[in-house]
């Protein structure tokens, strides 16, 4: 009841204001359990995909979502809560990383949708990144669920960073075909089995999108680009400490 109160007061307005267009949509299995494997362009990704589907979908969120003080993230929390998305503590990362797992396997297993960024965190700077093989192959392989790839296009640009108020824009969800992984079934714990899942899935998405793909984990980016800035301001600073 709660989400079906959610898709009305969130979902319609927000289908109204931006009329994101939809491709591949037949490709939603109309029961029974399946992966959305998506790439991770925004935090309104979260928002996009579950409003143009008909199905519930469930993904995992991080607990800093769920926790976040003030007023925006009570308002955070209860949109998460809301739609069903599951908080996960991402302090420990192998613990997070089983709960997540485990998350996946019981929604699953409900005969319901369950859905994951497979790069495991936004993309900072619009292109594709290396998936992890941890969460979504073992998902996969553990209960025998197609993973059906999709691509969110141009949602990064909605709210870029450090805009306050978002740009009326149609962004776009392509929906692929989904995936069959059955002859893998029993082998969730090879690793060379969870690597070429996972670059399967990642090369469709690949596809839907159109993004460069850049075979370094989006993590090892973000601290790349962060260690830049850093040392770009370093050099400003010693650069005006120098007497003319």
């Amino acid at each position: 009841m709660l989400y079906g109160a959610m898709k009305v007061t969130i979902g319609g307005p927000l289908k109204v204001a931006f009329r994101p267009w939809v491709e591949g949509l037949e490709n939603i299995p109309a029961e029974g359990p399946a992966i959305l494997a998506s790439n991770h362009l925004s935090f309104s990704d979260s928002f996009f995909l579950p409003a143009v589907l008909d199905r519930k979908v469930t993904f995992i969120a991080k607990a800093e979502y769920f926790t976040t003080p003030g007023v925006k993230g009570r308002l955070t929390a209860a949109f998460f809560k809301g739609v069903g998305q599951l908080p996960v503590d991402r302090s420990g990362a192998r613990g997070a990383g089983e709960a997540a797992i485990k998350s996946g396997i019981d929604v699953l297993e409900r005969g319901e949708l369950f859905g994951i960024y497979p790069e495991g965190t936004r993309s900072p700077d619009g292109r594709l990144y290396r998936g992890k093989p941890g969460g979504l192959a073992r998902v996969a392989l553990a209960t025998g669920a197609p993973v059906i790839p999709v691509a969110m296009i141009d949602t990064e640009k909605i709210q870029p960073p450090g805009k306050v108020m978002p740009k009326l824009m149609r962004p776009g969800i392509r929906i692929g075909e989904p995936l069959d992984f059955s002859r893998y079934q029993g082998m969730e714990h090879d690793r060379f089995v969870l690597r070429a899942v996972t670059d399967e899935v990642m090369y469709e998405i690949m596809k839907l999108s159109g993004q460069e793909y850049v075979d370094i984990y989006a993590t090892a980016a973000k601290r790349q680009i962060a260690e830049a800035a850093k040392a770009e301001r370093e050099q400003a600073r010693k650069k005006k400490e120098q007497p003319e």
